[in-house]
């Protein structure tokens, strides 16, 4: 065995072959071997890219956007193919929190394949400041949840600057 035997080769970066490994057929089961880590890199790598895998579709579903206003915060979340019944919505102790599920609309057994998610999803979000929880109103219109949380009157401002002392010798 050489060092090169050692070496993981990313999909991306294809390992130097040698010249007479290039014209023998590859071995089944090596075949394997490397159809299975190409697989589970496709899976997981999504993960730090925002873009989504398998793994991280239930890390950022829904899609939400917060605004900071002056009257406090406007928080909207995509949900296509959902209605008000499918989303519990409860805000508790500054953490805003969004649950419910999508069912799937048929069970066809000879469906080949689909990129469409289905299951429970939860979306727990920190408010950056206080904000009124008993006025808070929401609605429901074409797939998209619309969340206004005013802020409390009794909110401190963004922060509070700490001076920072010399060192003491």
């Amino acid at each position: 065995m050489s060092v090169r035997d050692l070496i993981p080769w990313g999909r991306s970066t294809s390992a130097p072959m040698p010249s007479r490994m290039r014209d023998e057929p590859m071995s089944p089961f090596l075949q394997l071997h490397r159809e299975m880590n190409r697989l589970f890199d496709d899976v997981f790598s999504g993960l730090g890219s925002g873009m989504p895998g398998l793994a991280t579709r239930g890390l950022g579903w829904p899609s939400v956007e917060m605004v900071e206003t002056e009257q406090g915060l406007r928080v909207s979340a995509e949900l296509p193919g959902l209605e008000e019944k499918d989303v519990e919505l409860t805000i508790d102790d500054g953490v805003l929190t969004l649950r419910g599920e999508k069912r799937a609309e048929t069970t066809d057994k000879e469906r080949g394949f689909t990129e469409r998610s289905y299951g429970r999803f939860e979306r727990v979000l920190a408010l950056p400041f206080a904000v009124e929880e008993d006025k808070a109103e929401a609605s429901f219109k074409n797939g998209v949840l619309s969340v206004s949380l005013p802020r409390s009157a009794k909110a401190p401002e963004h922060g509070r600057r700490i001076a920072i002392n010399g060192a003491k010798a």
